[in-house]
């Protein structure tokens, strides 16, 4: 896996990767040697070079050196990230890393400091809920200070990411195992081969999903329902006990095949985000075999995936019914996620929040 969250002095200093940051901040080799013991996700690419950097850091005190002040609040700072652009959407999955930590530090709130002249990477973090809340004068220059309030809801699927309505309608979708692992790559389970399936694209970087499909009842979804993934057994034994929910994420849009146009407006949908090379795409533009294109936030993997004997055993869920995409009540929905050991504070209930 390229993705690798290591010591700072496991990383090579003198790759190239870092030259533009030696040459911005003469301090910033002595900074990279004192945090010698602290760790840093590093994306090494499959020359052995350095692609992606991204270090975190809890900041609870006030931030009196921007304009206004920020009062205490325990909050995750993004203290360092660069990365090489090479259209793989790795800002996203930076981003999702950023969150992923600040949900197990129960963070506040996220900030990160960018100039104003790298606007695509503002807009990126904006998205996802990140806001512009002050100024940092940082010598002749003014870096914007993007804040994400780690709490609530806006009732926008990507400004909201991660967090999930609990009051939204719930809904069970299955994925074939060799379709879950390329699209969901922080679900995939311990016993399948994660150098194989978890590789630096956009689908597997990007926090956005689109999935093809043509499973009936899933043109219904809207945007803000929330999808539990369920991968169906893999052959090796009884899907009983191999079939398992490992995910959830919310619908950000449904679109139907014939809704595009031309096929290079399909393709330019699609591409980015999903599982499905060119090749494919043009072959299921032509067919229309796959009419219904959902487009998702890959909100959250399962600690402990949960079993289809669980689900069918305990909770008495129809085994009878077809297991590809069905409505899921609110009972069996919570004590799926409650067994998946989902963090507590990533589903919302909107009437008990103050905003």
């Amino acid at each position: 896996m390229n993705l690798q969250y290591i010591q700072f002095k496991q990383v090579n200093l003198a790759d190239p990767f870092f030259d533009s940051l030696k040459a911005d901040y003469a301090e910033f080799s002595d900074w990279f040697h004192r945090k010698a013991d602290d760790s840093a996700y590093v994306f090494i690419n499959e020359n052995g070079m350095i692609d992606g950097f991204l270090y975190l850091k809890e900041e609870p005190e006030a931030m009196m050196d921007v304009i206004p002040p920020l009062p205490p609040k325990n909050r995750l700072k993004i203290g360092t990230l660069k990365i090489n652009p090479h259209g793989t959407r790795m800002g996203e999955r930076f981003i999702k890393k950023a969150i992923d930590h600040a949900l197990y530090l129960r963070s506040e709130e996220i900030y990160v400091t960018i100039f104003p002249a790298h606007e695509a990477l503002a807009n990126l973090f904006k998205r996802y809920g990140f806001q512009h809340v002050a100024n940092k004068q940082t010598g002749q220059d003014t870096e914007l200070v993007l804040v994400k309030k780690m709490e609530g809801l806006v009732f926008d699927v990507n400004k909201d990411y991660p967090f999930i309505n609990a009051n939204s309608r719930k809904f069970l979708l299955a994925l074939q195992p060799m379709w879950h692992s390329r699209l969901l790559p922080d679900s995939i389970l311990n016993n399948e081969d994660s150098t194989a399936t978890v590789t630096d694209v956009s689908h597997t970087n990007s926090i956005q999903k689109i999935y093809l499909t043509a499973m009936s009842g899933v043109e219904n979804l809207r945007a803000g329902d929330t999808l539990l993934i369920y991968r169906t057994g893999d052959g090796q034994g009884p899907a009983y006990h191999r079939a398992v929910a490992t995910s959830l994420c919310v619908v950000d849009e449904i679109r139907d095949i014939n809704s595009f146009a031309t096929l290079d407006e399909f393709i330019q949908y699609a591409r980015s985000y999903s599982i499905f090379s060119d090749h494919e795409l043009v072959g299921f533009y032509q067919r229309r075999k796959y009419p219904t294109i959902i487009k998702f936030t890959y909100n959250c993997a399962f600690k402990k995936r949960v079993n289809r004997a669980y689900m069918l055993d305990e909770l008495g869920m129809n085994g009878s019914r077809y297991w590809g995409f069905f409505q899921l009540n609110d009972a069996d929905f919570f004590r799926i996620v409650e067994r998946g050991e989902v963090n507590d504070c990533l589903i919302i209930n909107p009437a008990c929040v103050s905003i």
